[in-house]
């Protein structure tokens, strides 16, 4: 970087190197942001999860203006950590860049290659093998269980799915639906007993409450329903509803707060005919 601060006419036209530009001025230790200056690949990292979900908001509204504006967000956190990276030496953004394309060209040996691979489901098995290859031409102590790689960081519910997956695939699985619903059953058993005992011990039912979810994961992995994208659904329904009481109640210049749970309970009957 140079000694002189820079302007707006210092940064390249095109639009990744300008990007580019633009994080590495203000990372810059004389002319940057103070607040850029001081982050870290951990202090980040919870804005580049935040930016991933927004992406996803975005699709799930079906919204395509808000959806190329979070991609630029999500964009923004690749070129934050590439570019605090290439301060120390370890990569830079063209690093990433190449080491991805040259990965998707390895594991798509069917569209760059002779490979013939009929169907999805055949693909999934040919990335996980060559996953597996990946890791074992590094070196080094090697994953060895069926569960390794499932990264502790994603939300709950995703990761469950992910596990129970990969469980699947060695064999530990139900073949039908019907147990999945009686381990359901006997998880919210467990629960109802624990909720009973004198006095409570909420770390049992905290773990029981656990044991349900992880069953109920499991059950929408055999529906082939989308665990995290269901409950999303939910919510979304949860606010439509919810907000219809707050609306009908504005009417007559009350909040929630002021009426019944009655009172709510039939506004809330009335808004599921609506939403």
């Amino acid at each position: 970087m140079s000694a002189q601060k820079p302007t707006v006419e210092d940064l390249p036209k095109e639009p990744l190197a300008r990007l580019l530009a633009v994080m590495a001025w203000l990372r810059d230790r004389q002319h940057g942001c103070p607040w850029d200056i001081d982050q870290t690949f951990r202090t980040i990292a919870p804005y580049t999860i935040e930016e991933a979900y927004e992406v996803a908001d975005a699709i799930e509204r079906d919204d395509l203006p808000a959806l190329n504006e979070e991609l630029g967000d999500l964009l923004l956190q690749v070129v934050y950590h590439s570019q605090m990276a290439s301060e120390t030496g370890a990569f830079a953004f063209d690093d990433v860049a190449a080491a991805i394309a040259d990965k998707m060209v390895d594991r798509h040996p069917h569209v760059f290659g002779d490979l013939k691979i009929a169907d999805a489901d055949e693909q999934t098995i040919s990335w996980e093998a060559r996953k597996a290859a990946e890791r074992a031409k590094k070196g080094g102590e090697q994953p060895t269980g069926a569960l390794d790689g499932v990264a502790k960081a994603l939300p709950a519910l995703l990761r469950a799915e992910k596990m129970q997956k990969r469980a699947a695939r060695v064999g530990f699985d139900w073949k039908e639906t019907a147990p999945v619903i009686d381990k359901i059953e006997e998880e919210l058993g467990e629960l109802r007993a624990e909720l009973a005992a004198v006095p409570i011990d909420q770390a049992r039912v905290t773990d029981e409450m656990g044991d349900v979810l992880f069953a109920m994961a499991n059950l929408a992995r055999h529906c082939k329903i989308d665990p995290e994208a269901a409950l999303r659904g939910t919510n979304d329904k949860f606010e439509r509803r919810f907000r219809y009481i707050e609306s009908q109640l504005a009417k007559d210049g009350r909040k929630p707060a002021d009426a019944t749970l009655e009172e709510m309970e039939k506004l809330w009957q009335e808004a599921k005919t609506k939403a």
